[in-house]
């Protein structure tokens, strides 16, 4: 069976537990998707961050955080709305992206911090 190459690509989970030393603390920028499993929109933008994560390997770390899994951390950052997308620099939150957007936006995004 032949899948399509976004089904391939696997967006590392971020918790609660690895979420200081994963996100806060690394070098470079992180994307991060905030995310939830009965949320339609957030299903159509994984395959994209997916892509996103395999095309900037090595300049851009990305993962996925679910708010129903990791309510703490989406409520620290005021998370209202599923998906959407942070990026962080040295801990500090840089931008955000609420909806499920196309991978241009998100590239544009992204192009500004690296």
């Amino acid at each position: 069976m032949y899948l399509p190459f976004c089904f391939l690509t696997t967006v590392p989970t971020v918790t609660d537990t690895t979420w200081n030393s994963l996100v806060l603390k690394a070098d470079g920028p992180v994307l991060v998707e905030f995310w939830a499993p009965w949320c339609g929109p957030c299903r159509t933008i994984h395959p994209v961050v997916g892509e996103l994560a395999k095309e900037y390997a090595g300049k851009l770390k990305c993962f996925k955080l679910s708010t129903d899994d990791t309510p703490s951390i989406a409520t620290l950052h005021g998370i209202r709305s599923v998906p959407t997308i942070m990026i962080f620099i040295n801990g500090e939150k840089k931008d955000a992206i609420i909806g499920a957007v196309p991978k241009t936006t998100l590239t544009a995004t992204i192009e500004k911090f690296l």
